[in-house]
């Protein structure tokens, strides 16, 4: 039995909660609702007449996507291997998602998915410059006594 690598888990489950935000985005724009408008209808200007939240939402999937299945020239730089800027990312994500009724799913995913990389980060995981691969076994960079 190997060993649980949470990067590549909270990865997937990224990609999931992206295509799920996309979707939702999409959705919104023929069926726009709030899914906080049974408290207060102050937010309905948010996704109507003008649907400004859909069209966030969906970059924000679309940026997901770009991020945790990276394009060639995103893939390997530190913004891509540092799972500190995707705790910051995230929250921002989930945060646009819950904020349209079709994407409470999607918000709910982001914030499993942050749980996981904060676990991975507290265990000390990194992310490797090649997508979809294992880290190496022992440290790469160390030099030779001379």
């Amino acid at each position: 039995m190997g060993k649980l690598i949470k990067n590549h888990w909270a990865r997937l489950i990224i990609l999931t909660a992206a295509a799920y935000q996309v979707a939702a985005g999409l959705e919104a724009i023929f069926w726009p609702k709030i899914f906080w408008d049974f408290l207060t209808k102050n937010l309905d200007g948010a996704v109507k007449p003008v649907p400004a939240l859909q069209i966030i939402n969906i970059l924000m999937g679309i940026l997901g996507i770009a991020y945790e299945w990276p394009l060639g020239f995103i893939a390997g730089t530190g913004v891509h291997r540092s799972i500190e800027a995707r705790l910051i990312i995230y929250p921002l994500s989930a945060l646009v998602a819950l904020l349209i009724y079709q994407g409470t799913n999607a918000g709910l995913y982001y914030i499993v998915g942050m749980g996981v990389y904060f676990w991975a980060y507290s265990e000390g995981e990194v992310v490797c410059p090649e997508p979809w691969t294992l880290p190496k076994r022992g440290s790469t960079a160390r030099r030779p006594n001379v």
